[in-house]
Formats: structure tokens, C-alpha cells, sequence
């Protein structure tokens, strides 16, 4: 059943509207237990669109399998995917920084206020979010080290590649998930795919892994495919590169490939000298989880992140030197001053 969850007025008799599709059993008790899929807090993030159908077209081919309550909000930010937004366009704010709002407070605060109290209450909720269009994200999990004890578990079920664990120092406070989390609802973050676009592979691979925590719930007894189990990492396992020259990136790995410290993963190139202004190799050993999409570089870009053993990552970060270390830095912040830097996310949640 589709609901209003906020209905607020606009200029010239429109209204923004966000709603939700509950999707009930066929003979509920009052006990169910509520899972919440939410998707399209940046406007330009589009991976969570095709999970939401491909979710509800495997609820709706078998009703029967259904035990609980599944509520699936496919627009948190409507007017940013209408317009290729990232943030709330009027208003110019990035929705995932200023939860959990305020009853009282203006317009884009009242708005999130509500959706809160919407979610409360859920056993769990997942937040799935896409890179931008510089990046390429493997499938994972994002989650706070406070929370991990609980939400580690979780991640391990859900069938992505890796679970990262992230220092509390990088964590945003006013993100939808903190404040989920903050109140005792669970709340797992999901970082897939690159911006603006959908890659079915890694949709199809997530509804697997939301139906398997489900059927973990008690909320879905229908047939569940493979589920791989992922590696579960920490910031001290991860590898950053960074250009050092302006140009363009031409990758010579693929994402999810296997690499070795040194081995050569792309280069940037000057097309107007024909030079190769830098080789760009491996700082450790490990998965390349991240993978720079968009070939305009410039120095201190990122092109890319590799997963490796925590020996491994603890002695890339020394190799690496202050320079990455701070780009890293701005990066999981999300502070850079151009559209780059404040697009490109770090582990932040969201």
C-alpha cells in the first residue's frame, strides 16, 4: 500500500510529497517485525531505484513467503531526482547532514523530522547510496565502530563484497543513519555503483543479501540465493591513490581485481604534450574496491582505494606520506571546495 509519509506546501499550489510502499503479509498478526529499504537522499544517486522494484517484483511474485512488514521509501529526496540533485535544489542543503531535524524548525528541517520519526521503530533499516559520478564503488557496507558490535553481524548477511569499519573521528553526525542508529534502530549504509547510474549486476546482488537478513528476521521464508561472505575490514586496511598531476586517468585494472604492491594500476596522462605525467601503482597488496571513473584528474584526485590486510595497510600509510594522508582526510569530510572534492565521499556514512 502506498503512503504519505510528508506532504509539504510549495510555491504556486505544488506540494512536496514523499511516500512509501508497505508491503504487509497475507494474514498479519499485530507481531511482525519491519524492515525499511531507503533510497535517493542525493538526487544523483540512482542504484537504490532498481532495488526498490526489484524488491518489491520478487515480494509481489510470491505475497505467501511474507511474514512481516516491508517498508520501502524509493525517494527521500524526490525534487533532487527529479532535477539531477544531489542535495534539496530550493534550498540547496545536503539532506543527509542535517537529521534528525526539528519539529518546529524550517521547512527542510521539519521535513526530515518527520521521515525520522517515520523510521523509528524499525528492526532494521538499510540505507543504500551511490557513489558520484567519479567513482566506482564495489558493493559494501559502511559502518561506525560504536555500532559495530551490532551492525557487524548485520552486514555480513546482506551479500555485499566487504564490510568497513570505520573510525569514529570520520563519523557525520547528522546523517540519517547516525540518528537511526543514536535511537536503537539498526541501521546498515550500503555504498554501491557510481552516480547517475544503475548497474543491475550490483541491485540484483543486494536484493539477494536484503532477502537473506530478511529471512534471517523472520520476515521472508521464500528461496534465497548465494550469498558470498565478505571480508570485514578497518580504516588501517586501506590503501588510498591519489594523482599527483592534472590530466586524464586512464585505469589499467578493473574494480574488484586482485593487485600487488607496485603493480601498475593506470596512468595520467597530458594530451597535449603526449607525456605520461604519472605511473600510477600500488601503495600495498589487495582488492581494488574503489575505482576512478571519471578521467579528469587533478593533483590530490583520488583514483582509487585498495582493500588490504591491516599489515599491509598500516605500512601503505606510512609510504604514502602526509600528503595522501591529507587528502584522505578531506575526502572523508567531505570539505573540498570544488564540486570534486565535496562530491568525492570518504567512509562517511552517506
Amino acid at each position: 500500500m502506498i503512503e504519505t509519509v510528508v506532504s509539504m506546501e510549495l510555491p504556486v499550489d505544488e506540494k512536496l510529497i514523499i511516500q512509501k510502499n508497505r508491503i504487509m503479509p497475507v494474514h498479519p498478526t499485530g507481531e511482525e517485525k519491519r524492515i525499511a529499504i531507503v533510497t535517493g537522499t542525493h538526487g544523483d544517486e540512482l542504484e537504490g531505484q532498481f532495488v526498490c522494484y526489484e524488491l518489491l517484483r520478487r515480494l509481489k511474485a510470491e505475497p505467501g513467503y511474507l511474514k512481516g512488514i516491508v517498508d520501502i521509501y524509493p525517494a527521500l529526496n524526490p525534487l533532487g531526482i527529479d532535477s539531477i540533485t544531489r542535495g534539496i535544489p530550493m534550498f540547496d542543503l545536503d539532506m543527509n547532514r542535517i537529521f534528525p531535524g526539528s519539529e518546529d524548525g524550517p521547512m527542510s528541517e521539519s521535513l526530515v523530522y518527520r521521515l525520522t520519526e517515520d523510521l523509528k521503530g524499525a528492526d532494521l533499516c538499510v540505507d543504500i547510496h551511490a557513489s558520484n559520478i567519479f567513482l566506482m564503488e564495489l558493493p559494501q557496507v559502511r559502518i561506525n565502530e560504536l555500532t559495530a558490535e551490532t551492525l557487524v553481524p548485520l552486514g555480513k548477511k546482506i551479500n555485499v563484497d566487504f564490510v568497513w569499519v570505520h573510525g569514529a573521528s570520520t563519523v557525520l553526525e547528522s546523517t540519517l543513519a547516525y540518528s537511526l542508529n543514536s535511537v536503537g534502530t539498526p541501521t546498515l549504509v550500503v555504498e554501491m555503483g557510481v552516480g547517475m547510474r544503475i548497474t543491475r549486476a550490483y541491485g540484483c546482488q543486494l536484493v539477494e543479501g536484503i532477502l537473506n537478513v530478511m529471512k534471517e528476521m523472520g520476515i521472508w521464508e521464500g528461496q534465497v540465493g548465494e550469498v558470498r561472505t565478505p571480508v570485514v575490514s578497518t580504516d588501517r586496511e586501506v590503501g588510498y591513490l591519489n594523482a599527483d598531476s592534472a590530466g586524464i586517468f586512464v585505469p589499467h585494472v578493473k574494480i574488484g581485481e586482485q593487485v600487488k604492491a607496485g603493480d601498475l594500476l593506470g596512468e595520467i596522462l597530458n594530451p597535449l604534450s603526449g607525456d605520461v605525467e604519472q605511473a600510477v601503482t600500488a601503495p600495498i597488496s589487495g582488492m581494488v574496491f574503489t575505482r576512478r571513473e571519471y578521467p579528469i584528474v587533478y593533483s590530490g584526485s583520488l583514483l582509487g582505494r585498495i582493500l588490504g590486510s591491516r599489515e599491509e595497510g598500516e605500512a601503505g600509510t606510512e609510504e604514502t606520506g602526509a600528503a595522501s594522508e591529507g587528502a584522505a582526510g578531506a575526502e572523508m569530510a567531505e570539505t573540498g571546495a570544488t564540486l570534486e572534492g565535496a562530491a568525492e565521499e570518504g567512509v562517511a556514512e552517506g
